[in-house]
């Protein structure tokens, strides 16, 4: 499975962290984040990521910045995209089991490393339930 992480300079030692959780389970990771700390724009690399996951080059994505609300907001407004910010492993078990996101959002500046990993590790362990879920899911436009 292949996973797209983007980051901007908030989360350059989450990236780094994550990229090594990633890779030691086998994973395969495209960076498209920052390896610096330098003040970057955070859109210029949720985009790529975005794209990895609708071209399904990768099966998921993650984004990481300061609040990760950034990242969020531009990730969702690729078609096919569901981004969830989240802040503790049972939004992410939610936003998988219910809604089926495809980009997982962590606010570096609000989690420790630890935590993100764990949130990492639900987020890519947790199936999504369809069913009455997937009503819901129906209801978002792709497009407006």
């Amino acid at each position: 499975m292949t996973i797209s992480i983007g980051n901007d300079h908030a989360g350059t030692e989450y990236k780094f962290a994550i990229k090594e959780l990633l890779e030691a389970k086998g994973y395969t990771v495209n960076n498209h984040g920052t390896d610096a700390h330098d003040s970057v724009d955070y859109a210029d690399f949720v985009h790529p990521v975005a794209t990895d996951v609708v071209n399904k080059t990768s099966t998921y994505g993650i984004l990481i910045c300061g609040s990760a609300n950034g990242v969020a907001m531009a990730a969702n407004k690729h078609q096919k995209i569901r981004a969830g910010l989240c802040w503790n492993k049972e939004i992410v078990h939610l936003i998988r089991s219910h809604n089926n996101a495809n980009i997982l959002c962590i606010p570096a500046r609000f989690t420790a490393i630890p935590q993100a990993l764990e949130m990492v590790d639900v987020f890519l362990n947790t199936e999504f339930e369809g069913g009455r879920h997937q009503t819901r899911i129906d209801k978002i436009p792709v497009s407006c």
